[in-house]
Parts: structure tokens; C-alpha cells; sequence
């Protein structure tokens, strides 16, 4: 029985990264939390926006400082320039 669990988990985890949808319009680059809601983008600081969301690869969401320096994202801007949404690419979405 605890096997049987344990492999659902794991299955339901896979399928849920699997379902994640990155919006087309969303820009790459490569982040680093710098302190608080600053954050670079390719080199240069940025604010993220108030509720701003952090996916890692598997789709959960994360704080900023749980960010690997120099990890491949994808991301969006609010209405006011600020970073509002930032997915973290797996390997195979990265090399796309």
C-alpha cells in the first residue's frame, strides 16, 4: 500500500509539471535574486511586482531567494513594467 502511494505521488507530480503552459508572449532571459524583490535579468536590475509568482520546473511556486543564480526563466511584465510572473525552465524547455 505505501509503495502504491508513493508512486502516485510521484506520477501526479510529473503530470502536473507536464501540464504547465508558458504563455507565448513571455520573454527569456536569465534571473538572479538579488535581495528583496530585486532581481537581474540578464545582467541588469529589475523590481518584481507586488504578488509577483516564481514557478520553478515543477510548476510550484517559490520565493526569490530560492532562485539558483544564473537560472534560464521565461517572464512577464505588469502594466507597469515590473516583473509579475517568471517560470523557471526545465532542461528540455530550455534548450527549445
Amino acid at each position: 500500500m505505501r509503495a502504491l502511494a508513493l508512486i502516485a505521488v510521484f506520477v501526479a507530480g510529473t503530470a502536473a509539471a507536464q501540464l504547465r503552459t508558458i504563455p507565448a508572449d513571455a520573454e527569456r532571459g536569465e534571473l538572479r535574486h538579488v535581495q528583496e524583490n530585486v532581481i537581474e535579468l540578464d545582467g541588469k536590475r529589475e523590481t518584481l511586482a507586488p504578488g509577483a509568482q516564481i514557478r520553478d520546473e515543477a510548476n510550484r511556486i517559490i520565493l526569490p531567494g530560492a532562485v539558483a543564480p544564473g537560472a534560464i526563466v521565461k517572464y512577464r511584465r505588469d502594466a507597469n513594467g515590473a516583473v509579475s510572473q517568471v517560470w523557471i525552465l526545465t532542461t528540455q524547455e530550455a534548450a527549445r
